[in-house]
């Protein structure tokens, strides 16, 4: 009942393509920049100060992507982030976040699932591109079956809900879009090993082309209108899965990319692998 009553207060929408209408720089100081008539977004980070914009609505189940240019060159010790978030210590959230390094060395990009409060459930991976030449398009599709990561329309990772089998699933908390720069060098690089080198500073990562085809959240009841051309029940990510293609694709990524998974950490868990572990194929 709890989650029908979520339904119904919201509202299906497909966001614009102009960033002034869907996001806003939250911190830093004038280093989060809206440029280029909307178009673009900048974030920055100094030895003062990172960035951060986060989007004006809050969604409840969606698909969300975003194009993003990664900071280039010696980027070691930064991090640059774009994930959804609810609020509160019993909070949802889906990361994706990417680690820096040093020249020539590859990004790591890191993602993990938060739900009620609770994470640890961290994969890594390397990209099979230079994220910091050019745009790449990265997604979250979140739907009541499971959490899909995607790199350029290529799935990643695959979150499925097993709250029958007593796992947290972010399921009933409204979540916004957030994204940041900022400096993490006690423990990104090598552990903390490499520092940030402020010469090369202000760092910068590019934004652009935003869109959320996603249910938006009001607290005004609109209901979701089931016979909307954008309703929830017509939308493509309700129910969007791995067919064939998508399963020899996570395959690919997981095979030959992967270089964390918390589900093969058996150290770490020494008195037993969590329980999506043992009963998920592609987590």
């Amino acid at each position: 009942m709890l989650l029908f009553a979520l339904f119904l207060s919201c509202l299906m929408a497909t966001s614009k393509a102009n960033l002034y209408d869907d996001v806003q720089v939250t911190w830093g100081d004038q280093r989060g920049k809206i440029l280029e008539g909307g178009q673009l977004l900048t974030l920055s980070l100094d030895k003062y100060s990172g960035s951060g914009f986060q989007s004006k609505n809050e969604y409840l189940f969606g698909k969300i992507d975003m194009q993003i240019k990664l900071v280039p060159g010696n980027s070691a010790g930064t991090v640059t982030t774009f994930y959804l978030s609810s609020q509160g210590a019993n909070h949802d959230e889906i990361d994706f976040e990417f680690l820096g390094n040093v020249s020539g060395d590859p990004y790591i990009l890191h993602t993990n699932v938060f739900s009620q409060g609770k994470g640890n459930r961290e994969q890594q991976f390397y990209l099979w591109f230079d994220p910091t030449t050019t745009f790449h398009t990265y997604s979250i599709v979140w739907n009541r079956q499971r959490i899909i990561f995607l790199v350029d329309d290529i799935p990643i990772r695959v979150f499925n809900n097993m709250e029958s089998n007593g796992v947290p699933f972010p399921s009933n908390q409204p979540m916004r879009l957030y994204s940041s720069l900022w400096n993490a060098d006690d423990w990104a690089t090598r552990g903390g090993l490499v520092k940030t080198d402020w010469t090369n500073a202000p760092f910068t990562a590019s934004y652009r082309n935003f869109r959320a085809n996603a249910c938006v959240w009001s607290q005004s009841g609109t209901s979701c209108g089931a016979n909307s051309a954008n309703s929830l029940q017509n939308s493509a990510w309700q129910e969007q899965g791995l067919d064939s293609k998508g399963r020899n694709r996570i395959r690919w990524v997981q095979q030959k990319y992967m270089i964390y998974n918390y589900c093969n950490d058996f150290k770490r868990f020494s008195e037993g692998l969590p329980i999506e572990c043992k009963q998920s194929r592609f987590l």
